[in-house]
């Protein structure tokens, strides 16, 4: 039933509404994301000022260690199987509309961001709170938190650590029981830490991770160059006539490619989803709008760079058949072993271990930033304690339905999300407007505060 409604949900009400806010936002914010892009790398690699927050590469690593997850290794293939090479250009075409999405969400959660007790608090529920009249506002808020704890704080540490189980299990032989006993002793000094230890290690641990990974995937483009240009000329002809390949014969057609591609790219960027605000909410920015463009390379890395590089590593070695026996994550794995040999399966295990560790300690941030908003700092040694639990009860649970759930959690929350962006966009699109003029015009002696900067809480 929960699967029923979940196909439902998502395609098409999600699709569409996903999709049409990105382009919205990508009309209203002047194409944002192509105009605003050298600015969002110089903003990112700033450097920290004194006082509550974090920086804001700290702010990006710590959404990109929850964005790029098993769904780039798992989910480009499942796409690449279902709706051939065509469905990677809609996952850029839906990652490049959803690059605008990501930068409202973290435009308004940096201008409705509160400062309580020294500590830096923000978030969707914060600006939802704020986009609908109470007490409206205040009941649309509270459940987004609530389905934010359950989807990421305790069901998605549970996908993500079978994610790691099912790998370790298949390339080392291990137990269950005895990964998810690691990985939860890994995760709980991190945890208790705070934001702040977790944003410090996400900054080493994200390009670590990342990096490691783009280094294996380009050793194999390396050793399979000369297919490379072949598999972006089906991508292009995939996208828009796919029984012109080869593959014609498995029935994909063009609504296939573009609704999988879609579906597959914004669940693994996230945007528009409200996940990735909770970090950007913590960031130290002069403008909101400078957090805004940060946000958007967190899309970009995701799916232009690490999710880019596995479809074509799958696509160039040759293990791609439409319709064939090997679909999912072995896929993945086995394109990698076309080149690394007995050594493609552990490489990938490697990949999912960082990928699916990363994620459980980012969701896990995420989620604790909505049981403070509800409940202050009460409940957080018994939330921490539970998603510890969580992570060791996976090796006794099925967690096909877990998945079930978090898209369940996730797909009910996003609309409200999105909702509150689009009622909040004219005050958006003024504080656009507001950082445009100030880098257009630099500023000669004192300007007058905009409207909606006036609004920016204090501290």
């Amino acid at each position: 039933m929960i699967s029923r409604f979940n196909s439902l949900l998502w395609d098409p009400f999600l699709l569409i509404l996903l999709c049409g806010s990105g382009i919205y936002f990508t009309f209203l914010f002047r194409f944002v994301q192509a105009r605003r892009f050298g600015a969002a790398w110089r903003q990112a690699l700033g450097k920290k000022k004194g006082g509550p927050g974090v920086s804001s590469f700290q702010a990006l690593a710590s959404a990109v260690a929850a964005q790029v997850g098993a769904g780039n290794l798992a989910g480009a293939a499942a796409a690449i199987s279902a709706g051939g090479p065509g469905a990677v250009f809609w996952m850029w075409a839906s990652a490049f509309f959803g690059m605008a999405s990501s930068y409202a969400e973290a435009l308004m959660a940096q201008n409705y961001k509160t400062c309580r007790r020294g500590r830096v608090l923000g978030g969707p529920a914060y600006y939802i709170r704020a986009a609908f009249p109470s007490p409206l506002g205040r009941c649309l808020a509270g459940l987004f938190a609530l389905l934010m704890i359950f989807a990421l704080g305790f069901v998605g540490a549970m996908v993500q650590a079978n994610t790691i189980s099912d790998s370790f299990g298949a390339a080392f032989g291990l137990r269950p029981l005895s990964v998810g006993l690691a990985v939860a002793a890994l995760c709980l000094p991190v945890f208790w830490g705070g934001m702040e230890r977790m944003a410090s290690f996400s900054a080493k641990l994200a390009p670590a991770m990342t990096g490691f990974y783009l280094l294996g995937a380009l050793f194999v483009l390396a050793s399979r160059r000369q297919f490379i240009l072949p598999a972006l000329r089906d991508v292009a002809l995939g996208a828009f006539c796919p029984q012109a390949l080869a593959g014609g014969m498995a029935g994909i057609t063009v609504k296939q490619a573009f609704r999988l591609g879609v579906a597959r790219g914004l669940f693994s960027n996230e945007a528009g989803m409200g996940s990735a605000p909770h970090a950007h909410a913590l960031a130290q920015a002069d403008h909101p709008a400078q957090q805004g463009y940060v946000a958007m390379l967190g899309v970009f890395i995701d799916t232009f760079v690490v999710l880019t590089l596995t479809v074509l590593v799958i696509l160039t070695s040759g293990v791609y058949q439409p319709g064939g026996p090997v679909q999912g994550a072995a896929l993945t794995q086995a394109g990698f072993a076309v080149s690394l040999g007995p050594w493609g399966g552990p490489f990938i295990a490697c990949c999912l271990f960082f990928f699916a560790y990363s994620s459980i300690l980012g969701w896990h941030f995420f989620g604790a930033a909505n049981l403070r908003y509800l409940f202050g700092g009460r409940g957080l040694g018994l939330y921490r304690a539970g998603a510890c639990l969580c992570i060791v009860l996976v090796a006794l649970t099925q967690t096909g339905r877990m998945w079930e759930l978090t898209d369940l959690c996730m797909g009910l929350a996003a609309p409200l999300n999105l909702l509150a962006l689009l009622r909040l966009s004219p005050q958006a699109a003024a504080l656009t407007r507001d950082y445009d003029s100030r880098l257009e015009r630099p500023r000669r002696g004192k300007q007058k505060k905009s409207p909606a900067l006036a609004k920016l809480p204090k501290g």
